[in-house]
């Protein structure tokens, strides 16, 4: 009966441990990998860094005042 089931998305592994991906979980296979997954967010480790502009940076320009 569940050979006409087609499933909506593709399977993959999970992001954590490259196992098969649980339905219940996903995109994660288990708890653990989601628990591990949520302390990589709460740690900051996901972060994108970035660069900052000069304090002096004018917004509107886009360009650093010109210096005399």
């Amino acid at each position: 009966m569940t050979d006409n089931v087609v499933p909506l998305r593709p399977s993959r592994p999970c992001p954590i441990c490259g196992k098969k991906s649980a339905p219940s979980f996903h995109p994660f296979c288990s708890k653990h990998c989601v628990d591990v997954d949520l302390n990589r967010w709460l740690k900051g480790s996901y972060a994108i860094p970035a660069v900052e502009p000069p304090d002096d940076w004018d917004e509107a320009t886009g360009e650093a005042p010109e210096q005399d």
